[in-house]
C-alpha cells in the first residue's frame, strides 16, 4: 500500500510528463508506471508529433515499463496519469495486468475509469484494475484548462492574422 506522499510523489512525476507534452504543443497528458516504489515506464502525449492516434501517455508508459521488465505482465504496477483513461488506454491496463491506477482529472467525455464508463472494474474482462481518482486534481485539471485556453486564443489570433493577409492582399489588387 503507497502512503500519500509516494502516490504524490509519483503523481508529480506524472505531471512533469505532461509539461513535457505541453512543451511540444501536445496535449499535456503525462503517466508512470511504479513497480516496487520504482519508475519503471514514462510517457507523455505525443500524437501530433508522431502522427499516432495510439501514441497517448499511458501507452507509451506502459511499453517502456514491458521492455524494461522484458514482460508484457504488470501485475503489481501502478499507473499514475494525469487524466482518466480513454478505452484504449483502459484495455491496455488490463491487458497488461496493471494491479492499481491513480489519476488526477476526470473526462467527461472520454473517461472509462469511472467517469463515462468503468472498464477497469467490469467483472466480465478477466482482470479488474483497482482505481483511485482525483489525485492533485486542481493541478491536473489546471494544466488541461490552461493548455485549451492558450491553444483557442493561438487559432483566433492565426485567423485574424490569415483574414488581415487576405484583406491586404484585396486592397493591393485594387
Amino acid at each position: 500500500m503507497l502512503t500519500i506522499e509516494e502516490k504524490t510523489y509519483f503523481m508529480q512525476e506524472a505531471i512533469k510528463e505532461a509539461h513535457k507534452a505541453k512543451s511540444k504543443l501536445e496535449v499535456p497528458i503525462g503517466a508512470v508506471v511504479v513497480l516496487n516504489g520504482e519508475i519503471i515506464g514514462r510517457g507523455h502525449n505525443i500524437r501530433e508529433e508522431s502522427n499516432d492516434a495510439t501514441t497517448h501517455a499511458e501507452m507509451l508508459a506502459i511499453q517502456e515499463a514491458n521492455r524494461n521488465l522484458k514482460n508484457w505482465r504488470l501485475e503489481d504496477a501502478q499507473l499514475f496519469v494525469t487524466l482518466e483513461p480513454c478505452p484504449m488506454c483502459s484495455g491496455a491496463m488490463i491487458l497488461s495486468r496493471i494491479k492499481e491506477l491513480y489519476y488526477g482529472a476526470s473526462d467527461p467525455k472520454g473517461g472509462t475509469a469511472g467517469t463515462l464508463m468503468n472498464l477497469l472494474n467490469d467483472k466480465r474482462f478477466n482482470h479488474q484494475v483497482q482505481i483511485e481518482k482525483g489525485l492533485l486534481e486542481e493541478e491536473c485539471s489546471q494544466l488541461l484548462s490552461d493548455f485549451f485556453r492558450e491553444l483557442r486564443k493561438r487559432k483566433k489570433e492565426e485567423k485574424m492574422q490569415r483574414k488581415a493577409k487576405l484583406t491586404k492582399e484585396d486592397d493591393s489588387q485594387v
